[in-house]
Order: C-alpha cells, then structure tokens, then sequence
C-alpha cells in the first residue's frame, strides 16, 4: 500500500564541510523535482555550499520557514561561526561544523523536522576535537535516550538490506560476541522497523552463519549450532519469520534475495561487502530501534576529490527519498492511531 502524507520538512546535516557533504546535497537539491523529494534543509555552514556551488541558497531559522523557500532556493540554517573551511582540507573547525550540525539536526528531527539525514563525516576528525561516541549512530542513539544495543544500523539499497550484528571490531573478536541475547535483541528491533518504516507486516529475516558452510552441523565451529539456532528457534516462538542460519556465500544472489526482507550477518564485512557490491551508489544507512526516522549515505566524506564536482549523489538522494518514505509512513500510521 502508498502511504502519503504531509510531513515536515527534513533536516540534512551537512557532516564534514570539508567533505563531498555540501556538493551531495547541493545536487540533491538540484534533483529535487526530477527526484520528487520532500522539502529538506541543511544544517551546516553556508560558506562551504557556495565554495562548490553557485546556486541558490537562502538562511532559514525554522524548518516552517525552510518550506517556503525550498521551491526556489537551498534552505540552510546555519551553525556557529568558524574559521574558513577548504574543501579536501579537514581541520578542527570543520569538525566543529559537523558536529554542530549533528546535535542541532537531532534537536529539530525530534521536535520539528520530518526526519534526520547525516551527512558523511571523519569519525578521526571528530575524535580530535573531544568527540567520544564510535560513529553518528551512536551519538543519536544517545541523544534520544535509546541504549547503544537497542539502535540496530541497517544498510539498504533497492534490493537488499543488511543489518550487522557486530561493527567496528577486530574479526578475531566477533566469536566471543556474539550471544544469543545479542542475535535476538538485533532480531526484534528490525522487524519491528521493517514494519514501522517499510510497512511490511510480516518481516522475514534470514541469518547468515558465522563459518563457512554455516557451521557443516558442527563439523567448522559451533556457533549456529549453540548461538544461532536456538536464537533463530526463540525468534519464531514468538512470531517471527526467522530462517537460517545460511552459508554466507549462497546469501546474495536475485534468487536467494527474493525469499528475504533483511539478511541479518554476524559480522561487518559479511553484511558490507553484498551491499555496496549491489548498491554502492544508492545505498543507504538507516538507524532502527530510534523515536524519530535517520537516514545517512552509505559512504564517507571523498576528502580526495571534494570541490572538484566529481561526487555521486545518488546515495545522498536516496537517504532523503528513504527518510520521506518512512517519515511518511510513520506519520500516517500515527494519524491512524496505530503504534
């Protein structure tokens, strides 16, 4: 079923200035009637759109007053003064604008804006500066009062959604994190986003296995046979569509894709690599498990060819699109009265 509505329009951090960030969402809003995108505004510093772009921009001070703008120009509400920032170039100051721009986007996406959408930052950068939290999901999880264990990071693209159960560890520690309490805590949380933001009722969730060949019944490790399966097994007590554990290698090709809504995977690079090997330049990071609907491009910030007008802005568009889908959804649903 379309879900339409009105929502508000949507905050757009502009991450690291120094970054592809402000020329992504320049393009986004070059696209936004080719792309039929909700009215956005981005939070950030203005100097750094007009160092890489020569369009229309107009300062904001609300998301109301971004509405009636975005027709005819680029809405920005603008962060504290800081020094001059060069594209390519990050420094101290273009990490305070990141920054900044975070914290002020989370405010507004849980009072009022329609959704949040993160650009790319330098988690390094962000680290110099005092910056404590591993990446962006973490720091909104916070900011919302959600645990860091309740907000599930879910990469996406037009035919294949992940979600990781561990991150940014070493590999040779993943074993000894995963636990049964982790696989369903994961497992919960994105059914119920796949609803809440997508709409599907009943999700079906398919676990990949930790070993080769999902663990040949014990024969290359016991991990699915100890962990997963009974995890797996406790998920459709209680009414979800769970299946697996799969050997990760027959995962990902159309045919296996079309039996799942998410490919739950035991580690970064098993959830990463289908992902961006299918939709490098569409894929989307979504955050589950949060009161409000955030979004951010599946890339970094391209320090490398920032200012050159080289950068892709497809993922940041789809992040939008995505963001204005769920907010959509969410908003019907709450007009319906339904949780």
């Amino acid at each position: 079923m379309t879900v339409r509505t009105t929502i508000r329009p949507l905050a757009v951090t502009m991450g690291d200035p120094a970054g592809i960030g402000p020329e992504i969402i320049a393009k986004a809003w070059n696209a936004r009637a080719a792309e039929s995108l909700a009215p956005f505004f981005v939070i950030g510093n203005a100097k750094a759109i007009a160092a890489v772009w020569d369009g229309p921009l107009v300062e904001v001070r609300s998301p109301d007053e971004a509405a009636s703008k975005f027709a005819d120009a680029l809405p920005i509400l603008s962060v504290g003064e800081v020094g001059e920032v060069t594209p390519g170039r990050p420094d101290g100051d273009s990490a305070r604008v990141a920054l900044q721009a975070l914290e002020i986007g989370v405010g507004l996406a849980r009072s009022a804006a329609g959704a949040l959408v993160t650009g790319p930052v330098s988690k390094a950068q962000l680290y110099q500066i005092g910056f404590t939290h591993p990446g962006q999901t973490e720091f909104v999880a916070e900011r919302c009062g959600v645990s860091a264990e309740s907000a599930v990071m879910m990469l996406a693209g037009p035919t294949l959604r992940v979600v990781p159960m561990t991150v940014h560890v070493p590999l040779s520690e993943v074993p000894g994190l995963i636990s049964q309490e982790l696989i369903l805590s994961k497992a919960r949380v994105t059914a119920r986003g796949l609803l809440r933001n997508f709409g599907i009722e009943r999700p079906r969730l398919a676990f990949a296995g930790l070993n080769p060949h999902a663990g040949e019944g014990g024969a290359i490790g016991h991990e699915e046979v100890d962990i997963l399966i009974p995890a797996i097994e406790q998920l459709r007590a209680e009414g979800i569509d769970a299946v697996g554990p799969f050997s990760a290698d027959t995962m990902f090709h159309a045919r296996a894709r079309a039996g799942y809504d998410a490919a739950l995977c035991l580690y970064h690079d098993q959830a990463l690599i289908p992902i961006k090997t299918l939709h490098f330049d569409d894929g989307v990071n979504m955050t589950l498990g949060l009161p409000l609907v955030r979004t951010s491009p599946d890339h970094g910030t391209a320090f490398g060819i920032a200012g050159r007008d080289e950068a892709d802005p497809g993922a940041m568009i789809a992040a939008i699109r995505m963001a204005q889908m769920a907010a959509e959804r969410r908003a019907a649903t709450a007009a319906a009265g339904v949780s």
